[in-house]
């Protein structure tokens, strides 16, 4: 995170002072971008470095599903479980997609090609079933285009 810290300063001057704890969400953002998740190293730096208390950075990574705390494979295959996807087949899907990848719900394919991860909501319910991998949406998803979707990806 230390090389991170110039461009935290830079994000830091846009902010008036005393608003330290409002950078707490971008810089978990970049600090993400570069990694690829956020390490609890990440988390002390970031504590440190604004002067905030810890349970205040864990409640971002805690409430937003986009943060991860561990390394996920080269697609991260998200699939929604909210209300409105959940009528809408997503249980099916999760199901399907964890069976056809050898792998349960929160983990990594042997080959760390894949990980699955069911998050509550994507904000697209009036294309439910939605799955995102990496960041790309796929929405009205059914087996076959999830397997369509899956077999493309290298």
């Amino acid at each position: 995170m230390k090389h991170l810290i110039p461009e935290f300063e830079k994000l830091k001057r846009r902010y008036p002072a005393g608003f330290e704890s409002s950078l707490v969400l971008p810089c978990l953002h970049r600090i993400q971008d570069d990694r690829g998740y956020v390490a609890d190293e990440d988390v002390d730096g970031l504590c440190a470095w604004l002067g905030v208390p810890r349970i205040q950075v864990e409640e971002v990574l805690s409430y937003y599903t986009m943060f991860r705390r561990s390394p996920v494979g080269r697609w991260h295959v998200q699939v929604c479980r909210n209300v409105s996807c959940s009528m809408r087949g997503a249980e099916r899907l999760i199901g399907h997609v964890c069976r056809r990848l050898g792998v349960e719900p929160g983990t990594t394919t042997a080959d760390g090609r894949f990980t699955v991860s069911t998050v509550e909501c994507l904000g697209s319910c009036g294309t439910a079933p939605v799955m995102v991998v990496n960041e790309a949406y796929h929405e009205n998803m059914d087996a076959a285009k999830a397997d369509a979707l899956l077999e493309g990806l290298k």
